[in-house]
């Protein structure tokens, strides 16, 4: 992408044109073999739903980088749990925090992964699961008029009794600016329905509501076939990159992060004449 030239967005028309070259691309990546080359795996090796979305949680938050190393590392980490993500959780105290002594993944250190032990270990035994505390942050997001990830932000970590201030970072804030691509990675596995990869365990959030989550590849994707304008990375982007994307398919926007990561990462083509910015 040029600096400081302006991006073009494609028409209406030209974007349904895309429409089934997008689909195309989808039925290709949008399978089960997909799950165990992704973090997403982690959400379908529990049964108990409860176990499910405390790993994948896990999993998302821990989703910075190459996806095989992604996965070793959340594996590394469920190991220290001894696969029983849920009991793990209930029955932590301060004598199990050497079992995370030696892990460490990018910038997540053992401290964070005991702050955050601790909040959901609070949230599991104040609600009925993982699912019940987000509907809760929804609905209060929704009463004081704030974005319900900067809601389930505040919530998340204030309910944990030993917080160093620096874990705070890694569970994104839309109010900061952020993307919060791996939160909204996070919602795509638990909300979608009928997916051969998504569980749709979750049912609090429609999948209509949800973003796609930005990573590098959607961004240089989105911008080079004129699904977007903006030229920041942002929440702002990533609803303009969403509303487009609604075009095609109100009910499941999110659906299309397959095509665009697709595109972007697994080098799946579209037809030149689809581009529109040099990226």
């Amino acid at each position: 992408m040029t600096n400081g030239s302006p991006l073009r967005k494609r028409s209406v028309q030209t974007l349904l044109e895309l429409k089934p070259h997008l689909d195309e691309i989808i039925t290709r990546v949008e399978t089960p073999g997909y799950i165990p080359h992704d973090p997403v795996q982690f959400m379908h090796a529990f049964e108990a739903k409860r176990d499910a979305e405390i790993a994948g949680f896990f999993a998302a938050t821990m989703a910075w980088g190459r996806r095989d190393i992604v996965i070793a590392k959340v594996d590394d980490l469920l190991k220290r749990m001894d696969y029983k993500p849920m009991e793990f959780v209930m029955n932590y105290d301060q004598t199990e925090f050497q079992k995370f002594s030696t892990f460490k993944h990018r910038t997540l250190k053992p401290v964070d992964i005991h702050g955050m032990i601790l909040s959901m270990q609070e949230i599991l035994n104040t609600f009925s699961d993982f699912e019940e505390f987000w509907a809760m942050c929804y609905q209060k997001a929704h009463d004081r008029n704030r974005h319900y990830l900067a809601v389930f932000h505040d919530e998340f970590f204030l309910r944990s009794n030993d917080l160093a201030e620096r874990t705070k970072k890694h569970v994104s804030n839309p109010e900061k600016g952020s993307t919060c691509k791996r939160l909204y990675m996070f919602l795509r596995w638990a909300i979608r329905k009928q997916s051969p990869v998504d569980t749709g365990i979750w049912s609090f959030l429609s999948p209509s509501e949800l973003l796609i989550p930005f990573d590098v590849h959607v961004a240089r994707q989105a911008r080079k076939y004129g699904l977007i304008s903006r030229r920041t990375n942002d929440l702002k982007t990533v609803v303009q990159l969403t509303d487009t994307l609604k075009i095609l398919n109100p009910e499941d926007p999110a659906i299309y992060d397959y095509a665009l990561f697709g595109i972007g990462a697994l080098g799946y083509e579209l037809p030149r004449k689809f581009i529109l910015n040099k990226v």
